[in-house]
């Protein structure tokens, strides 16, 4: 049996990424995978069962990866401002610092017949926890977990995405969303 290796993996991981971007799903197979990232077909293999597996375990692995990134810069002596405007600005952050990896995982998002496949989502329960933990507390106002995280997040993606904008526009839109949402979710 062959023995599975860190760096093919990472390498495979960011050629899945890199081809997916640029050639879409049915653009991106396994033989050109593996051209990219310097592997045999069959060694692609020994990690994933098919594509589809591939791109599952990539997206979970990248969609939580983001929910990690912000509940660990999360304090428990944080007020409401703090942990909103904390939220706000790291997931800006995380998306600026990982373009890639995050295009990925929205253009997986956009793939029902895929994304749906994937279940056992930790990272976005962990946040509808903090959330729920937040109204508990009348820290926020009591809309749905659902509601508030669209509300906290879906700004930050359409700001991050804007290319026409400089980074210093874009954090001037940051700095005026993160006023709106706290004052339309904090009690």
């Amino acid at each position: 049996m062959r023995r599975r290796d860190d760096e093919k993996e990472r390498r495979i991981k960011d050629a899945v990424i890199e081809l997916m971007l640029e050639e879409g799903f049915h653009g991106t197979s396994i033989s050109k995978i593996a051209r990219k990232a310097e592997v045999s077909p069959a060694t692609v293999y020994i990690y994933y069962e098919s594509k589809e597996d591939m791109l599952q375990n990539i997206y979970l692995e990248y969609s939580e990866e983001v929910y990690d990134y912000l509940l660990a810069r999360v304090r428990p002596n944080m007020d409401g401002s703090q942990l909103v405007e904390t939220l706000i600005r790291e997931f800006y952050a995380y998306m600026v610092n990982h373009q890639e990896a995050f295009s990925f995982v929205e253009q997986f998002s956009g793939c029902p017949a895929l994304s749906n496949q994937c279940t056992g989502k930790k990272g976005i329960c962990h946040i509808f926890e903090l959330l729920s933990s937040l109204k508990e507390a009348h820290i926020v106002k009591p809309y749905s977990d659902e509601i508030l995280s669209a509300l906290i997040f879906s700004p930050v993606k359409t700001i991050a995405a804007d290319n026409h904008k400089s980074r210093r526009e874009q954090e001037a839109l940051l700095e005026e969303m993160i006023q709106i949402v706290q004052e339309a979710i904090l009690i």
